[in-house]
């Protein structure tokens, strides 16, 4: 009898963003918000929509749409704040929707498609094939750069 290889998996939050999905790792994430009031910040980078205080903490928001150069839509009851953690740097990323949390065998992801000039290929660390699913692996930490 041949003995079954426990394959690895990495547990991501599934969310939304015009027509794509995204998945960023659940070790990342530290909640998930609904849409509530954001203090502008002057002189901020244009994605950055300003910071929130969530439970003491004041955190800064970054709208994904405007960060990946996709077309801004207005806030509905589904928009949500997903709370990330990198490097004890603590941030709300606005999202369409959040969908679930899923997990994905590390076989089933595959490198960053070369798309020339898709402005959010920088921010791709790979996409996973989940049955009839396409989901974007964000790499974090360029997103979070403002270099990038």
């Amino acid at each position: 009898m041949t003995s079954v290889v426990d394959q690895a998996f990495i547990k991501v939050i599934v969310f939304q963003l015009a027509s794509k999905e995204y998945a960023i790792p659940v070790s990342n994430v530290q909640g998930i918000e609904k849409i509530m009031h954001i203090t502008r910040v002057p002189k901020a980078e244009r994605y950055v929509k300003g910071v929130i205080n969530l439970r003491g903490v004041v955190t800064p928001i970054i709208d994904l749409r405007e960060r990946f150069g996709l077309p801004s839509t207005e806030y509905i009851d589904s928009t949500r704040i997903i709370i990330v953690t990198l490097d004890d740097m603590e941030v709300g990323f606005v999202v369409d929707s959040a969908n679930d949390v899923m997990d994905i065998p590390v076989g089933a992801i595959e490198n960053q498609p070369n798309v020339a000039g898709s402005i959010e290929v920088d921010f791709i660390s790979g996409v996973a094939k989940m049955e009839n699913r396409l989901l974007i692996l964000l790499q974090l930490e360029k997103v979070l750069n403002p270099d990038n």
